[in-house]
């Protein structure tokens, strides 16, 4: 194995290491998301890398990057072993691999949806307590996570601030507004103190007076 790998050109090889270290986790990452896996990381990063303003569609993710990746390699490797030329081989991979994107990407947009289809109302949303759980950054600039209880069962909802400092992770939020599309519009806010009820006694002597 070792004697095969060393006898390869320095663009084989490197299509490989792509290919194999990119079919590993690719197999791990929809192992945890088909599986009911804990995949909470991988959503973690995608939240970070994703810069969207409000968009469900997200074509850059961790996920569909590493479907990118090997793609790309595999279909080079294809190409290598066709004997096209290098810069051929570099743009036939780079587009197979734009497409698995394309197609992950349209894959997890119509989960999404199906799990989000049915009787839910967004609106039902407005006056929610809940809690950040992806970071949201400041004056709508990047979307994140919350955690709120809709029609009684707990989701993890896109969420954006119109704060002018960042909701971080754990932060308590509520919902003041749902957009068109879906995505919360929420705001830190503190569960109210109740005051403390002062009682008034009067004090009667035996005949019934003050």
């Amino acid at each position: 194995m070792s004697d095969w790998f060393s006898n390869l050109d320095l663009l084989s090889k490197i299509y490989w290491l792509i290919a194999i270290i990119g079919s590993l986790i690719f197999t791990l990452v929809f192992i945890l998301a088909f599986v009911g896996g804990d995949a909470d990381e991988f959503d973690s990063v995608d939240s970070e890398i994703d810069g969207d303003a409000g968009i469900g569609f997200q074509f850059i993710t961790f996920k569909n990057l590493v479907g990118f990746f090997t793609i790309f390699g595999w279909s080079g490797i294809a190409c290598i072993e066709a004997g096209l030329s290098k810069p051929i081989t570099f743009i036939i991979s780079t587009f197979c691999g734009l497409v698995m994107m394309a197609i992950m990407a349209s894959m997890f947009y119509l989960m999404r949806k199906l799990s989000d289809s049915g009787t839910l109302n967004y609106k039902n949303a407005i006056g929610a307590i809940g809690e950040v759980y992806l970071t949201i950054a400041a004056n709508r600039a990047k979307m994140g996570k919350v955690t709120v209880t809709i029609q009684g069962a707990s989701r993890e909802l896109e969420a954006l601030t119109d704060s002018l400092m960042e909701l971080k992770s754990g932060t308590i939020i509520k919902v003041l507004d749902v957009t068109n599309n879906g995505i919360l519009i929420v705001d830190q806010t503190r569960k109210p103190i109740e005051p403390i009820k002062q009682h008034t006694y009067e004090i009667t002597d035996n005949s019934g007076k003050l």
